[in-house]
C-alpha cells in the first residue's frame, strides 16, 4: 500500500521501490538454484541506488499554467484524483465531488486531453518527455 510521506516524487520513489522488489522476486523465482536474501542484496547495494531524476521545472510551470486553463469540473476531477496520491478508488473520489462515477471519468477524461493538447500547443513533445 502507498502511503504519502509528504516529500516530492513519493510516487515514483514507490514506483522504483516496487519494481525493484519485482526484480528480485523475479530473479527468485526463475533462478534454477538456491540464492539467499542477503546475497542478492549485496548484488543490488554494488550496482548503487537508483534515484528518480527530478522533473523540469519549466515543464511543471507549464503544467501549472495549463491546469490553472481546465474548465472547472475537469479541474476538480484532474485535482481530486491527484490529491488523493492513489489511495482510493474513483467511486470515492466522485462522491466526494458529488458525482457519478461516469461523470467523473468522462471529466477526468477530459482534463488529461486538455491538458496534453495545452501542452502540445505550448510545444511540447509529449511522447520524448515520458521516454525513458
Amino acid at each position: 500500500r502507498f502511503k504519502h510521506d509528504g516529500k516530492p516524487n513519493a510516487l515514483l520513489r514507490f514506483a522504483v521501490t516496487t519494481a525493484r522488489n519485482v526484480a528480485l522476486s523475479e530473479l527468485r523465482r526463475s533462478t534454477p538454484e538456491v540464492t539467499d536474501v542477503a546475497t542478492l542484496e549485496r548484488e543490488l547495494a554494488k550496482q548503487g541506488a537508483v534515484q528518480p531524476v527530478t522533473p523540469d521545472p519549466h515543464l511543471r510551470a507549464l503544467i501549472e499554467e495549463c491546469r490553472r486553463k481546465l474548465p472547472l469540473k475537469p479541474a476538480q476531477a484532474l485535482s481530486e484524483r491527484l490529491a488523493s496520491g492513489g489511495c482510493h478508488d474513483d467511486s470515492a473520489l466522485a462522491a466526494r465531488l458529488g458525482m457519478s462515477l461516469n461523470t467523473f471519468l468522462q471529466n477526468f477524461t477530459r482534463a488529461r486531453k486538455a491538458l496534453m493538447a495545452c501542452l502540445a500547443r505550448a510545444g511540447v513533445d509529449l511522447d520524448a518527455e515520458l521516454s525513458p
